[in-house]
């Protein structure tokens, strides 16, 4: 009995991806007798769910990253004019955000202004379909003066107002990106405390339902989650890079070692989100887009066509690769046409069929090669090739 009730606790801190696609089922169905259990949201029987920390929220594990090609081949959206969507703009981000909740998709994580209007198009009349975690990145804690609670209000109901939506389900500020402890490359502790007491006062509202936060810094991420208990989820990148002492990227090779930049040794960030009970969302799966040599900083919206079979590949094996770590709540590419969420889902719906030897050599080689011509924009990845 005493082994049982500790097995259920671990099952609840850690969120075993088995697991969690089991609980998930069953909470797509009634529920045992006595007991209320909320649905899954776009429950799909293929598709895993995780547990995000102490949200509790059961979200999708390949969800919805808010960016996706622009016209001039660039990886997001940033502003429309009058902020009026393009139609043929609203009509992909409505097609796309459909394809995902018909594939068991259910998380949307939103980073730009252009990003709130386009989703808030899409998701007219279904809002309630998806979970959604936004921010605007420019009206975020980026910047020190912006860090008190009118400005980050503002920032919240902008968001608001151009998804036309009473509520955010989590509200996922953009810290300073990186830096060294201590420098003003990084928010202070009473900015952070800036952005909880915001936080605090938008829930009392019932306008933001969580608080999250976004940021490309592991060691202070370490920080604030270790003395702020108030963020059940954060943000940061993940690739297939991600590794042990050079060995390949493969579920059983997913314990975590910290690079550095002054902050402990003997432990990193997957220990600390799991002590902490907070959700982990993954982004940069394919390093900006430079992943694909092929089209990166080629193919323009609109984008037509499924692409090439060897960069779908790559896409689908390189998400699998991230999902072999358990303490990853979710991986939000960026997906620009409907084939793309199609092939992103089927990297959930056989990840537990396992990679095939021959596939593991070639996604670690391409990889690799890849990684070792990362463009300069991009150098800051390297802080994470070890997690």
């Amino acid at each position: 009995m005493n082994n049982d009730k500790f097995s259920r606790r671990d099952f609840m801190r850690n969120t075993s991806i088995v697991a969690a696609g089991t609980i998930a089922g069953a909470l797509a169905g009634e529920g045992q007798a006595g007991h209320q259990t909320p649905k899954v949201l776009n429950f799909h029987e293929k598709m895993t769910y995780r547990r995000m920390g102490k949200t509790n929220m059961m979200v999708s594990e390949v969800s919805l990253g808010g960016h996706w090609k622009n016209r001039n081949a660039g990886r997001y959206w940033d502003s429309f004019a009058n902020e009026e969507v393009p139609a043929d703009v609203a009509k992909n981000r409505t097609d796309v955000v459909s394809a995902c909740i018909d594939s068991g998709i259910n998380y949307l994580d939103i980073t730009t202004a252009a990003e709130c209007l386009c989703y808030g198009e899409a998701l007219k009349g279904r809002r309630e379909r998806m979970y959604v975690g936004a921010d605007i990145h420019n009206l975020g804690p980026r910047g020190s003066k912006l860090c008190n609670v009118k400005d980050q209000t503002f920032n919240v109901e902008t968001c608001l107002r151009l998804l036309k939506t009473d509520y955010l389900d989590i509200w996922r500020p953009q810290a300073k990106m990186a830096g060294k402890l201590g420098t003003d490359q990084l928010n202070t502790d009473a900015e952070v405390e800036s952005l909880i007491d915001t936080f605090q006062k938008l829930h009392k509202a019932g306008k933001v339902r969580h608080l999250g936060m976004s940021c490309h810094s592991r060691p202070w991420f370490e920080h604030v989650l270790n003395k702020y208990p108030e963020f059940e989820m954060v943000i940061f990148p993940c690739s297939a890079k991600t590794k042990v002492k050079g060995q390949s990227p493969v579920a059983s090779n997913i314990e975590e070692t910290n690079p550095g930049h002054g902050s402990d040794q003997s432990k990193g960030i997957f220990d600390v989100v799991r002590k902490q009970d907070v959700g982990v969302v993954t982004i940069k799966p394919y390093f900006g887009g430079s992943l694909f040599k092929e089209t990166s900083g080629k193919v323009k919206f609109p984008v037509m066509g499924v692409g090439s079979k060897k960069e779908n590949d790559l896409a689908r094996l390189t998400l699998q690769c991230i999902l072999a770590n358990e303490a990853i709540t979710a991986t939000v590419p960026g997906l620009t046409t409907v084939y793309e969420v199609e092939n992103a889902a089927r990297a959930s719906y056989t990840r537990q069929l396992g990679m095939s030897p021959a596939d593991k050599q070639w996604l670690t080689e391409i990889t690799d090669q890849q990684w070792a011509d990362l463009p300069q924009e991009y150098e800051w990845l390297r802080d994470w090739e070890v997690v």
